[in-house]
């Protein structure tokens, strides 16, 4: 592969010196906490929210298929990531620093191929997958997404392109599949729920969450009574 130069003639190559080389002017402690940010902080802050729409969607009316498509998230990474197999050994792009000079690479034993990122691609899935389900709890997974994109770059362990493709691929995944995902979850999820196991899909009665109010008759001072019966 041509090795290509850091001149601003490849915006790939320059975005990633600009955003490396806030590393060479950062403290010590900076680099070792954006590198475990980046390695493993923000794949648990994921586990963390996965965890969080889960508890919530156990108390959803339609706790079982909340369940089964918060299940997907994590699901779908898994799936991104072996798809991510064959796509790194077809594109064999090295890393940033074995043909560039000049980065601080402020990560070890990186000496598979570059493209597409995996940890971009993880966190694209799951933040792609919690927005189906959790709104709120999916925009925080996006913007730990995004963070973890910068953060690869910082450590000079991709590409920009590396990281825009495992979002590509991750957010692929996600939609593509998710009608066969839902076939298969969902009935799962609802056969637990009439098992012994059913405290891992739905909360018990009372702690779920209400329906939404019936509609207020001013007429009859009654909830709900102008409805039919």
């Amino acid at each position: 592969m041509p090795t290509l130069q850091a001149d601003g003639s490849n915006p790939d190559v320059g975005l990633l010196y600009d955003v490396n080389g806030l590393a060479r002017d950062a403290p010590g402690w900076v680099d070792t906490a954006v590198s475990w940010v980046g390695e493993y902080g923000i794949l648990l802050g994921l586990l963390a929210l996965c965890a969080t729409a889960w508890l919530r969607s156990r108390r959803r009316p339609d706790a079982p298929a909340a369940v089964a498509a918060v299940l997907w998230a994590p699901l779908a990474a898994g799936v991104a990531e072996v798809l991510n197999i064959p796509v790194r050994a077809l594109v064999a792009r090295p890393r940033p620093f074995v043909d560039h000079t000049g980065l601080d690479v402020l990560a070890s034993g990186k000496n598979d191929f570059s493209f597409a990122s995996d940890h971009a691609t993880m966190t694209m899935a799951v933040a792609v997958a919690l927005l189906l389900v959790e709104r709120r709890l999916g925009l925080l997974a996006l913007l730990f997404a995004l963070l973890e994109g910068f953060c690869r770059m910082y450590m000079g362990v991709h590409y920009p392109t590396d990281v825009l493709g495992g979002y590509a691929l991750g957010t692929a995944v996600v939609l593509l599949l998710a009608p066969l995902a839902t076939a298969v979850l969902v009935p799962l999820c609802r056969s637990v729920s009439r098992s012994a196991a059913r405290p891992l899909v739905a909360a018990a009665p009372g702690r779920r969450e209400r329906p939404a109010a019936a509609p207020y008759d001013s007429g009859s001072g009654r909830p709900g009574s102008g409805m039919a019966a």
